[in-house]
């Protein structure tokens, strides 16, 4: 059977934003697909990058083990790998072309690759495998080269012309893969890290694949519109292992939507419970899907902690103009009734969309101050292949499509404000958020040192805030 040298290509210590918050998760579609190839008898050896600071460190595991492929599996769960960014793509290039100088076969799988499998092949891939790849790959690498042609949902070269084969079956049956290799992880880098700058260890775990929404801005080239969902038995089964074999107490749900499918949440619930389990879960989900029935109640049972609420903007103008099918009141009534129910609740807000104006920004700012969120997460709109709001902008776009790192924050298209103006606006907003959560703070009983110091904080702030609206005014331009 072949050896098989399993990467990715996120590296988080070049995506200086991510290696600031000091979260590192695993790769975690890299381990499932590890898994799945070792329950078929092939060899499988693992170079995570998560935490490496060069691609040139895959040198090591290509002299030692000599592969016979070098497969590039990117964690698909993870939306910074969905982000397609330039740091992580170049990484992936000097690994093509050191894993060919080994003689190794290069295969890959990622959303950027799926977008653009010509830049991969042209830097010396042999195949790039379009979206959900298990079973391609399983095929690539069970057969000699020359009948790879045959296989469906793949890309290559023939004779320097790019070739597509038939598009692969969509993958509804989740049950035949097995849990990820954990085994496989140097996990001690990851609960270093953890332990130091938080107090304990987050782990992340999918319990679905898709999203079946349709925001005009989500780019979605590995699952595509469709949701399916893991049983929970085995979602239960796997934090059991974890929480078990490396005391994690913390877990990312990484769906993109959790919980969405009727009664899951609810059996899943009654499973911990049976296995005297109590992890605390973070998910990400949509204001009106939180609103539905006993969701909250349910999600609470389970042990949730935190959600990441994907709410854009303040402004119901712009969530109709993304598609997004919520409304403003949902994003409000949702975060109340997380709270009330003790849940930290996060909102995702996205600035910079088509036609957003001074009042669509301001309505944004009131509700972060209205429902003072635990945490913000913000971005500007980013125009990726095979989104609605990419069709809209592609004929503005340049020669720089995509983002250096995840705090880029180039404005690819002519919006209303000139970019400066929305890199501007984002620091602003989350000076003008810290010094909301101080003000709310000094409301509390403290000790009178503990009191000076925070109002040391929130002066700064504030002078802060207000030196970056004088400049965002000079930034207004079209």
């Amino acid at each position: 059977m072949a050896k098989i040298l399993l990467t990715h290509s996120y590296f988080y210590q070049l995506d200086p934003k991510q290696w600031q918050f000091k979260q590192p998760y695993p790769p975690y579609n890299t381990l499932l697909a590890a898994a799945y190839l070792r329950d078929k008898n092939f060899e499988v050896i693992l170079f995570d990058c998560n935490l490496s600071t060069n691609p040139r460190e895959i040198i090591r595991y290509l002299e030692k083990e000599k592969p016979d492929f070098v497969v590039f599996y990117d964690d698909s769960f993870n939306y910074l790998s969905k982000m397609c960014l330039t740091n992580m793509r170049d990484a992936c290039f000097e690994m093509i072309k050191l894993s060919k100088q080994f003689g190794a076969k290069v295969l890959v799988s990622s959303s950027d690759a799926t977008d653009h499998p010509e830049k991969y092949l042209a830097q010396g891939a042999d195949v790039v495998m379009l979206g959900e790849a298990e079973n391609t790959l399983l095929k690539l690498v069970s057969q000699p080269q020359e009948n790879w042609q045959g296989i469906d949902g793949i890309a290559y070269l023939k004779d320097g012309i790019l070739e597509r084969s038939l598009k692969k079956s969509v993958q509804t049956d989740l049950e035949q893969f097995p849990m990820p290799a954990w085994d496989l992880l140097d996990i001690a880098k990851y609960q270093k890290v953890w332990q130091i700058n938080h107090g304990f260890l987050s782990l992340n775990v999918a319990t679905t694949r898709g999203c079946p929404f349709k925001c005009n801005w989500c780019a979605k080239p590995i699952y595509g519109n469709r949701y399916n969902s893991r049983r929970p038995n085995d979602v239960v089964i796997e934090l059991k292992y974890l929480m078990e074999r490396f005391n994690a107490s913390h877990f990312w749900i990484c769906d993109d939507i959790f919980g969405l499918k009727p009664g899951w949440v609810k059996e899943f619930s009654l499973l911990l419970k049976e296995n005297a389990l109590k992890p605390k879960l973070k998910i990400q989900s949509r204001a009106d899907l939180l609103l539905k029935d006993e969701t909250i109640k349910e999600l609470v049972a389970a042990g949730l902690d935190e959600v990441w609420m994907g709410a854009e903007s303040g402004s119901q103008k712009i969530l109709d103009a993304m598609d997004k099918g919520t409304t403003v009141e949902q994003i409000y009534e949702a975060s109340r009734l997380l709270k009330e129910n003790g849940v930290k609740v996060c909102l995702f807000i996205q600035y910079g969309y088509l036609d957003e104006n001074a009042e669509d920004i301001k309505s944004t700012l009131k509700m972060i101050a209205q429902i003072m969120p635990h945490d913000i997460g913000i971005s500007v709109s980013y125009p990726l292949p095979g989104t609605g709001f990419y069709e809209k902008v592609k004929q503005q776009l340049q020669e720089k499509q995509n983002w250096l790192h995840s705090n880029d924050l180039e404005m690819m298209y002519q919006g209303t404000y000139s970019k400066e103006f929305y890199r501007m606006l984002y620091s602003y907003t989350h000076a003008y958020f810290r010094s909301l959560k101080l003000k709310d703070r000094l409301r509390n009983r403290m000790k009178f040192s503990v009191r000076i110091k925070t109002i040391l904080l929130l002066f700064r702030q504030i002078i802060v805030k207000n030196r970056l609206f004088r400049k965002m005014k000079l930034y207004q331009l079209t």
